[in-house]
């Protein structure tokens, strides 16, 4: 060995793990073992014992088709960076003053993969039971928040969304082209609803919220009863909170 250089040294198991997660990004949010393999330049086995600590820690969930995607555990993490915090900071005067004045759930999600995250809920005092909760990861395709996420992301997002529909509901919308028109309007009209799509019972109203550079950040949704009111006459209030978060985060919009 020529004197004054030495070996490279050996790659930690910690930095072999921050690689495996390094893989994920907004442009590939779900990858296969052979794709994480490839992208850290790890042997195959290496890359499959790093995946299995990684799922049993909740870093990394698998998904029916055999995908990795970033999990839940990651996520409360991430909920004490400063981006999460001030989006949860900003966002909570506005939820519990539309669920004081509704009575209903409202609830606050960002994109996460090709979920709805759920970062914070404030239960009405005439809510009805709902699955989302803080930590909560929900299909795009059946829930308010999770359609306009999916109407305003990208279009590789949507083609993915559009290929896996599954009916959760017999009211859920499976159908590609139905869901693409609803997607459509949802951009066109700046609002989303559901009616038992998720849940039964359940209907949901949801609005886009805009950051800084005017792109969508969250969205902000509301779950009443299906028989309880019709969702247009909530549509003011729910805007009303959507546009004043909006405005605290520094959009124009």
């Amino acid at each position: 060995m020529l004197v004054g250089m030495t070996e490279p040294r050996p790659r930690s198991v910690t930095s072999k793990a921050l690689a495996v997660l390094g893989t994920f990004d907004a442009a590939h949010s779900r990858r296969t073992l052979s794709e994480i393999a490839a992208a850290t330049g790890l042997p195959l086995s290496t890359t499959h014992r790093l995946i299995a600590e990684l799922v049993a820690w909740q870093g990394l969930t698998r998904g029916a088709d055999g995908r990795y995607e970033i999990g839940r555990r990651i996520w409360v993490l991430g909920s004490l960076s400063a981006v999460s915090r001030e989006l949860r900071a900003v966002a909570l005067p506005f939820m519990q003053d539309l669920s004081a004045t509704t009575g209903e759930n409202v609830h606050i999600a960002v994109l996460d993969g090709d979920h709805a995250l759920y970062i914070d809920r404030i239960s009405g005092r005439r809510a009805v039971p709902v699955v989302s909760k803080p930590g909560a990861r929900l299909p795009l395709h059946a829930t308010g928040v999770g359609k306009v996420l999916l109407a305003y992301g990208a279009d590789e997002l949507r083609d993915r969304a559009l290929q896996r529909l599954p009916r959760l509901t017999p009211l859920t919308v499976v159908d590609p082209k139905r869901l693409t028109r609803q997607l459509d309007e949802i951009v066109a009209h700046g609002f989303a609803t559901t009616h038992e799509e998720m849940t039964p019972g359940s209907s949901s109203l949801a609005v886009p919220v805009f950051d800084r550079d005017d792109r969508v950040a969250a969205a902000l949704g509301l779950v009443t009863a299906s028989t309880r009111r019709e969702l247009a006459r909530l549509i003011p209030a729910v805007r009303l909170a959507g546009r004043g978060i909006s405005r605290m985060l520094g959009s124009t919009r």
